[in-house]
């Protein structure tokens, strides 16, 4: 469990900052800005989470929980001969789950014939906020699994991630029937 004392230290006002391993980095590597786009995925998820309830609610939590873990995966570069289970890291489990409800919502959800607008409701307009953050966490990981070693599974979990985000913005619009259609073309 993680125990704070003291909320500043000081040690990052030289614009460097410590991973979970303890090397020091500057503040805008690309490590950082990726587990930092994932954190800003966690608040937009926050924000959606005032305007849900019951199933959803929980799911979304279920989210903020391994987003942390994300975060806990991507702050810690993975060691030389890293054993099973020495640094937290997003699992295969994870992302099987968010497939399976990913399949679920979206089974009851009719299929789309243009694309839809964010909005309709404010959890649905908050969660097509947290998907678009979360692409760009996607875009820098990738990026910097260009030049570093980045777990795999969380690759997967968060392109999931922006698809389940996709669907259940879809789902707390009345399973799609008050999602906004994008109309191409109208103001020509």
């Amino acid at each position: 469990m993680v125990k704070l004392n003291k909320i500043y230290t000081r040690t990052g006002d030289k614009g460097d900052t410590g991973l979970g391993d303890g090397k020091r980095v500057r503040k805008y590597d690309i490590r950082v800005a990726a587990y930092g786009t994932v954190d800003e995925a966690n608040a937009a998820i926050g924000l959606a989470r005032l305007h849900t309830k019951d199933a959803t609610d929980t799911a979304l939590g279920r989210i903020q929980n391994d987003l942390f873990d994300l975060g806990a995966d991507l702050c810690t570069p993975e060691a030389e001969g890293e054993k099973p289970g020495e640094a937290l890291r997003i699992s295969d489990a994870q992302v099987d789950r968010l497939e399976a409800e990913i399949d679920t919502l979206n089974a009851r959800i009719k299929p789309l014939n243009s694309f839809i607008l964010p909005g309709g409701s404010p959890a649905a307009a908050y969660l097509h906020l947290a998907r678009t953050v979360t692409r760009r966490a996607e875009r820098l990981m990738v990026e910097l699994a260009d030049t570093e070693k980045v777990n795999p599974a969380a690759l997967r979990y968060v392109n999931r991630l922006s698809d389940f985000l996709f669907v259940i913005g879809r789902h707390v619009n009345n399973d799609g029937e008050t999602d906004i259609l994008w109309l191409p073309g109208q103001n020509r």
